[in-house]
């Protein structure tokens, strides 16, 4: 392993990637503590030593601590993903956009409509979170005289929403320039930046139970972690064998490697952008009846309704992001086309019918692994409340094990560490150096 880091670091492009990856988390840490202009620091403060929200917990941890200083980039890049979502959803419906994903660099106009959408997602975000803070925070609120001085508003709005469009660029300079997955390593630094603060705060109550808690659940779900993640289900593939001339080509078989959880940490951040849509949707509007009941039970990461909602949310975005995955890939048609075809199973059609199947039968292991691992944090609520009897303990996420890192962060890190010690071995193997991971 350090050999592998010490040829890493020996290959002037491959060392400039990795140092590049982290200058630009740098930047985006002395990015994550410029506050918004007019925040109320005390009040802030406040709201964060009282742990009044697990909801406000939960976006400070997945924006590396640029919520708990209510930065520029405290939206995180959360609007562009659920901007991805929702034009997901969009493509297989409305046929012109469906037509443009098919076209020669079609996905790359979907990219830019993705950059476009994000913008007024992260407009919306910036309100609808303002006003959740707001109704956490007695007195003026977060920022006193939002909403009612018109030039103050467009300001905080406007420098959030720019804010996120520069994590956003900070992500795709990583993916350009870096060591690639750069959305997903700008979250995966903010998990980590938070990681110790995190375990500070847990061990100030209850430090034994706690620290035993944390240090059994973290090695227990990073083993489950890795066996699932590392699971595939093998497809047998034969080629047949073509004449040209005097020389014979294909024949041989080979395999198909599906995996078990082909989706990978892509749910989670859906699941995670999509659960906090109601409570920034219920703070635009005034308290009172459906808004506060959103408030209540989805702007705060305990109840029963969050974690139902939580666990199916999960499961679902595994599905169709599977689905989509595998129909990107073609494989029946690649198959047909490269002359390969499944012992017993027709080409074509048939072909891409079976896949599906198996691909959704082995799917079902891999979303149930993700949505159980996602509501742990819940599981933990209630086994404070039993074994240590004390509501305020049981429900603070400041006291809760499992949200050090999270297990749904758990599976961020872990998944995009593996990830990218894969591309980095690539690198390494292409110039006959070993590896990160030997076998």
């Amino acid at each position: 392993m350090l050999a592998a880091v010490q040829n890493a670091f020996r290959l002037p492009d491959l060392r400039r990637k990795i140092l590049y990856t982290i200058f630009i988390l740098v930047i985006y840490q002395f990015t994550a503590h410029v506050s918004v202009p007019g925040v109320d620091r005390d009040a802030l403060d406040s709201l964060f030593e009282s742990d009044a929200s697990g909801f406000v917990g939960v976006l400070d941890l997945l924006s590396g601590g640029a919520v708990s200083n209510f930065s520029i980039i405290a939206n995180g890049v959360y609007p562009y993903i659920t901007a991805s979502i929702i034009l997901q959803l969009l493509v297989p419906i409305i046929p012109a956009l469906e037509r443009i994903a098919r076209e020669p660099g079609g996905q790359q106009k979907i990219n830019q409509y993705t950059y476009y959408l994000a913008i007024p997602m992260a407009i919306l975000q910036s309100i609808g979170q303002i006003n959740i803070f707001n109704t956490q925070i007695s007195g003026g609120g977060l920022i006193p005289g939002f909403g009612d001085d018109l030039m103050l508003t467009a300001t905080v709005v406007g420098t959030m929403t720019a804010g996120t469009m520069f994590a956003i660029w900070l992500g795709e300079l990583i993916s350009e320039q870096g060591i690639g997955n750069g959305i997903s390593i700008i979250i995966f630094a903010g998990i980590v930046a938070q990681a110790p603060g995190n375990l500070y705060r847990l061990l100030q109550n209850y430090w034994a139970y706690n620290l035993v808690l944390f240090v059994l659940l973290t090695i227990f779900t990073v083993v489950v972690i890795v066996f699932i993640q590392e699971g595939t289900r093998r497809i047998p593939v034969q080629y047949g064998k073509r004449v040209r001339g005097r020389k014979v080509y294909g024949g041989g078989q080979t395999y198909i490697p599906l995996r078990v959880n082909t989706a990978g940490m892509i749910p989670l951040i859906f699941a995670q952008s999509i659960i906090t849509f109601p409570a920034i949707i219920a703070g635009l509007f005034p308290a009172g009846g459906v808004s506060n009941y959103l408030t209540e039970n989805f702007g705060n990461a305990v109840g029963l309704p969050y974690w139902t909602l939580y666990f199916i949310l999960v499961v679902s975005f595994t599905y169709f992001y599977t689905d989509i995955m595998v129909q990107n890939q073609n494989l029946s048609e690649n198959l047909q086309r490269n002359g390969g075809f499944i012992p017993g199973i027709r080409p074509g059609r048939r072909t891409q019918e079976y896949i599906n199947t198996v691909v959704r039968r082995i799917t079902l292991i891999g979303a149930l692994f993700l949505g159980g691992v996602a509501i742990i944090p819940g599981l933990i609520q209630i086994l404070n409340g039993i074994l240590l009897d004390s509501s305020a303990v049981a429900t603070a996420t400041t006291n809760n094990a499992a949200m050090v890192i999270g297990p749904s962060g758990l599976i961020i890190v872990v998944g995009v560490a593996i990830d990218t010690m894969r591309q980095l071995e690539a690198q390494l193997m292409m110039r006959n150096y070993d590896g990160f991971m030997r076998r």
